[in-house]
């Protein structure tokens, strides 16, 4: 009997727990649709927007104060203004070129005007009640500027029988430089980062940085650097030696009469070399009264050969 009356008891005890878990998880949905029924309703949130420029040009430096803040008073579900119920402030990007008038000192932004675009910014999920103020003024300082040429940096090592097939490429050939009058106007040109390779023998196409200065900004801050590289080849030629500026009534006797050029040329253009490439002269210009050889060089060669050189040092003449 006692114990008929014990088990009434734990089935007691656990029903009522049963009851309590019910009672919460139902309590807790109740909350939670509440929570949901609340935020899926419309509210009023007063917003205050930032104003990002996009699009300024690099000298420019706009002053960061209150006064590039657009208020507004929007109506959006409760999900939406989530976000703002501890900070009410969201940036906006404004084109500096298309959407603002440009002012020696300042930007004008004609908020009005421009309601639209500010709708568009904010989305489809608010209502644009009011807006203020009507105009916005956003003033700038101005830096000096100047374009300098770049000076490319390189450490290239070049597999064997392999070489650059004529100059390097740079996307620009020049950078603009942002800063201090006194600061710039020294300088005149930059260098890049050491392009370093190792064992080259295919077409070379990185970016590589420029060089940083103190106080001063580059743009663009990275660049592009192309080059061909290609298998060479040595090559020789005979090229007739042909004498210059020889004074009247002086007749002479040279030998040898040609000489041997050397050259180093990427295989795809060494059947095209011939000796109507090159010229070698030798000038009576700067000859002493008692000398008796030329110096010859060569005055004409392609401009896609590498290291050409002669290899008679000398051409000995006599008068006659």
């Amino acid at each position: 009997m006692r114990m008929n009356s014990k088990n009434k008891s734990n089935i007691f005890g656990t029903l009522k727990k049963q009851n309590v878990k019910r009672f919460s998880i139902f309590i807790a949905i109740a909350f939670i649709f509440l929570i949901f029924s609340k935020l899926s309703s419309d509210y009023k949130q007063p917003l205050k927007l930032k104003v990002s420029l996009d699009n300024i040009e690099e000298e420019i430096i706009l002053q960061q104060d209150s006064s590039n803040v657009i208020d507004v008073l929007v109506e959006a579900k409760g999900f939406v203004l989530l976000p703002y119920i501890f900070n009410n402030y969201k940036t906006i990007v404004i084109d500096s070129k298309t959407n603002m008038t440009t002012k020696p000192a300042h930007y004008v932004f004609d908020v009005q005007k421009h309601k639209y675009l500010i709708q568009g910014q904010l989305g489809s999920s608010y209502t644009l009640l009011s807006i203020s103020p009507d105009t916005l003024i956003l003033p700038y300082s101005k830096r000096a500027s100047k374009h300098i040429p770049i000076v490319l940096n390189t450490d290239i090592e070049y597999k064997t029988g392999f070489d650059i097939k004529g100059e390097f490429r740079l996307n620009v050939d020049s950078v603009k430089i942002v800063g201090p009058e006194d600061k710039i106007e020294n300088v005149n040109s930059i260098a890049t980062k050491e392009l370093k390779l190792a064992k080259v023998s295919g077409a070379i196409d990185k970016d590589i940085e420029i060089d940083k200065i103190k106080d001063i900004e580059v743009f663009p801050k990275i660049i592009n650097v192309k080059a061909d590289v290609k298998r060479f080849t040595e090559g020789t030629i005979e090229i007739p030696v042909t004498i210059t500026n020889k004074p009247e009534g002086i007749t002479i006797n040279y030998f040898p009469k040609t000489v041997t050029v050397m050259y180093y040329v990427d295989l795809d253009s060494y059947s095209s070399i011939s000796a109507n490439d090159f010229k070698v002269e030798c000038s009576f210009n700067g000859v002493d009264k008692e000398q008796t050889y030329f110096i010859p060089k060569i005055t004409k060669s392609p401009n896609f050969i590498k290291r050409v050189n002669i290899k008679q040092k000398r051409i000995d003449f006599i008068k006659l």
